[in-house]
């Protein structure tokens, strides 16, 4: 029986053989030394770097779920701050975007979906009790700009990041690839 597994491997196999892999080399430095922040919509994985005019290796993309820095010492914050530090970084761009699936996101369907797929109760419990919120933990946002907003906050803000990296958010239409400047952190700097 053939899997989805089976079908990446065998194409991988034939990818390395025919030596395609050529035409994507690089380095591991972004060349337009920038890090963007976005979602990991799946209409995005072509759409976002095409309409930005990027191609392989021109920038370090970091993607979670909603393009949202939940906790200002997680792993999205760190790889930011790794791509400025480590990787020569000299900007950040959150893009979230239209139609995000954590803007509808209620928290109780996914809980109940959880324990539909097998989660028992008693593990969502052992959680609560423990001081874990999952409604808090897997709430979406309302507004993608604010959302966008809050995580460029988050970012400029951050103890730890150079002030004086720019610091942008934009808003992508994953129909057309549109983008709307939310955040300019250029002008930003230029204030302070």
């Amino acid at each position: 029986m053939m899997t989805l597994l089976t079908d990446i491997l065998t194409f991988n196999e034939e990818f390395v053989s025919e030596k395609r892999y050529e035409e994507f080399t690089t380095t591991k430095f972004p060349d337009k030394k920038l890090v963007i922040l976005t979602c990991m919509d799946t209409r995005l994985v072509e759409l976002l770097p095409k309409s930005m005019n990027m191609k392989n290796g021109d920038v370090k993309i970091v993607r979670n779920a909603g393009a949202v820095i939940t906790h200002p010492f997680g792993s999205i914050m760190r790889s930011l701050l790794v791509a400025v530090y480590a990787l020569q970084a000299d900007e950040v761009i959150i893009i979230g975007h239209h139609d995000c699936g954590m803007g509808a996101l209620n928290s109780q369907s996914l809980i109940e979906t959880m324990l539909e797929r097998g989660i028992k109760q008693k593990t969502i419990d052992t959680l609560s009790y423990s001081g874990i919120d999952l409604h808090q933990w897997l709430k979406g946002f309302d507004n993608v700009n604010e959302s966008v907003k809050n995580s460029v906050d988050m970012v400029r803000n951050h103890p730890l990041m150079s002030k004086d990296i720019p610091v942008h958010g934009l808003v992508i239409d994953p129909g057309t690839g549109k983008l709307d400047l939310i955040q300019d952190g250029y002008e930003v700097l230029k204030s302070v």
